[in-house]
């Protein structure tokens, strides 16, 4: 992402009140927790205190505050339903996986329900760019991790998403609802 577009997401982070940014926090992550270290936090001095700050409070958070974060997750390869700002993200940024064929979508399906089955919560894992095919292969070699990796894994995935969602911040500040 251009350096002024950082930029940008950080100065609209900044100068939101209390609501509202916690309010625009909440899409980038449903931990409350996380939302509330976040906004707790502010201002932040530019792009990398913010970055710095996200995964810190990812690293944080108790394995129940990640569990509630996962909640707003639908499954890889389902259509997020409804208009919310999270189900639009998380529309497109699944969108290279949903063009699948329907082979690879129903083996990503099935690797979903035995992840579930396995770990106890949605698989989790930052879609963006990423094809279906690898996105199952990650599944795959991810049933395999101990729980406690897995978990560590999880955090990693949820703290990315997280950075490319501060980053579509600067989009949001001018009418407070964005896509």
């Amino acid at each position: 992402m251009p350096d002024d577009a950082r930029r940008e997401a950080v100065a609209a982070l900044n100068g939101w009140s209390e609501d509202q940014a916690r309010q625009e926090l909440t899409a980038c992550c449903a931990s409350g927790r996380w939302v509330a270290a976040m906004a707790g936090g502010r201002p932040y001095g530019g792009w990398s205190e913010l970055a710095a700050a996200s995964a810190a409070a990812i690293k944080a958070l108790r394995w129940s505050d990640v569990l509630e974060a996962l909640d707003a997750h639908p499954r890889i390869g389902d259509r997020a339903a409804g208009e919310s700002r999270e189900a639009k993200w998380s529309r497109a940024e699944q969108s290279a996986a949903a063009s699948a064929d329907a082979a690879v979508l129903g083996a990503l399906a099935r690797a979903n329900g035995e992840y579930e089955r396995r770990f106890g919560h949605v698989f989790l894992i930052c879609a963006s760019g990423r094809p279906a095919e690898q996105i199952l292969a990650e599944a795959r070699r991810r049933l395999d991790n101990e729980a406690v990796a897995e978990q560590q894994e999880v955090r990693t995935e949820l703290a990315g998403i997280a950075l490319l969602r501060l980053e579509r911040l600067e989009r949001l500040g001018q009418v407070g609802v964005g896509a």
